[in-house]
């Protein structure tokens, strides 16, 4: 055997051992440059808004504010067209709508200080990044063995939330000081096109990437089809609705939080920010161990108690151990860690939303991002209503109880027949129907 054969076996039994996906392995390459250079300008995008065009920080907030709202719909349209053109395609129009839009934001509204422009360019290139991103993890959920689809969508989390906004922003400080803000914003577009490139060249063979519906879905029908679909299979809805229970506490937590940390307990604003990037890093890697671990423990088990359970218990300890101590820093350290942690042990919730609709893998994840998009909303809506009458104690119970009827809810997300034998099988989903949707759908 000569040295390079070895070297190539070895280097494909790491692969495996880690849990990777090997035809998608630059995927996810490409996934987290791509992630880093949309996340360069999380950091400091909304001053400088203010400051080059906009006009004042509310003027900035409206461009932003657009930006969110058509982030929240091009992650709910990720997966339905990747159902009907394929993520192949979604991948390719999200890198184009990224790339062209962004080059209209800086080569022409940002020195022109054409507000307008600026916030038509800036918001409606928030499709891009969700049709690159989601429409990857349609692909790696319809390409990946079923038995593995836990490590799977564990890298995939890996590398989104590490690029956005965790490197992103560790370049954006090295950068800023040396080249500045404008520079900085171009050197994200580079990476942002060289992480696309990277990734559709380097999986285009891979199983997965075309068109996911069956053949006479129209399109017209295929986008109803992602929301009917919330009131065919209830066992979508109540996954969509585990899905809100997953991040609507954290998102809670960040309205009043910086108060209690800040102010009540006298570690200041950087101490608080400090505790948020804990509980980020902490999450990041995480989301890996969990997806590993949900493969050989059991994705229902794993959502259930190292998830919800284990969410419960740590989002009381963030809030009562902290100010139980009071002035003791490292409790309020260890407390973020620990919620960051337990907040990735939802993450077979994706695996398990694919594999309950096997045929509509890309309206299952569409609901599965429209309850990630919504639990930005349902979170501080239950501090606004709650606070003023319970008390920031009384809403983190609150939250606790949530995670708790999500753990409840577990149990009705049963796989049907169809997807458990393409987990015996170690089938991709890509080969998976199942016949009673596909008929539904026609």
């Amino acid at each position: 055997m000569s040295a390079s054969v070895s070297s190539a076996r070895s280097e494909q039994g790491l692969i495996d051992r880690l849990g990777l996906p090997r035809p998608l392995v630059w995927g996810f390459v490409g996934l987290l440059l791509f992630m880093i250079g949309d996340g360069v300008e999380s950091g400091y995008i909304s001053p400088y808004l203010a400051a080059h065009g906009a006009g004042s920080d509310t003027r900035a907030a409206v461009a932003i504010t657009v930006y969110g709202a058509v982030v929240t719909a091009g992650s709910w349209l990720s997966g339905a067209l990747s159902d009907l053109w394929g993520p192949r395609r979604v991948m390719w129009l999200g890198l184009a709508i990224w790339g062209s839009l962004e080059v209209v934001f800086l080569a022409v509204a940002l020195p022109t200080e054409n507000y307008p422009l600026m916030v038509l360019a800036y918001g409606l290139r928030g499709f891009g990044y969700p049709f690159f991103a989601y429409g990857f993890l349609v692909w790696v959920l319809a390409g990946s063995p079923a038995h593995r689809l836990g490590s799977a969508v564990g890298w995939f989390y890996f590398a989104f939330t590490g690029g956005l906004p965790t490197l992103g922003s560790l370049l954006a400080s090295g950068s800023e000081p040396l080249i500045g803000e404008y520079a900085t914003l171009w050197v994200s577009l580079v990476l942002v096109v060289a992480g696309g490139i990277i990734a559709l060249t380097g999986i285009r063979h891979a199983t997965g990437g075309a068109r996911l519906a069956a053949p006479e879905v129209s399109a017209g029908r295929g986008i109803a089809n992602s929301v009917a679909i919330l009131f065919s299979q209830p066992r979508i809805a109540i996954g969509c609705l585990v899905r809100i229970v997953n991040t609507a506490p954290q998102f809670g937590f960040l309205v009043f939080l910086p108060t209690v940390f800040s102010d009540d307990l006298h570690f200041g604003t950087s101490g608080w920010l400090q505790l948020v990037f804990v509980l980020g890093a902490a999450n990041i890697f995480a989301n890996l161990f969990f997806g590993v671990l949900s493969d050989r423990l059991g994705w229902h088990r794993t959502l259930r108690w190292f998830g919800c359970v284990a969410s419960a218990v740590s989002s009381l300890c963030l809030y009562f151990l902290p100010a139980h101590v009071s002035d003791q820093y490292w409790v309020a350290v260890l407390c973020a860690t620990l919620y960051g942690i337990t907040l990735a042990g939802f993450t077979p919730i994706s695996v398990l939303m694919s594999l309950m609709a096997p045929g509509q893998k890309g309206n299952a994840i569409a609901v599965l991002n429209l309850g990630a998009g919504a639990a930005t909303f349902v979170g501080p809506l239950i501090v606004t209503v709650f606070l003023g009458l319970i008390g920031p104690g009384g809403v983190t119970v609150m939250f606790a109880g949530l995670y708790v009827m999500a753990g409840i809810a577990v149990r009705w997300l049963q796989i049907p027949e169809e997807s458990q034998q393409a987990v015996v099988e170690g089938l991709p989903l890509a080969q998976v129907t199942d016949p009673a949707t596909e008929r539904a759908s026609a």
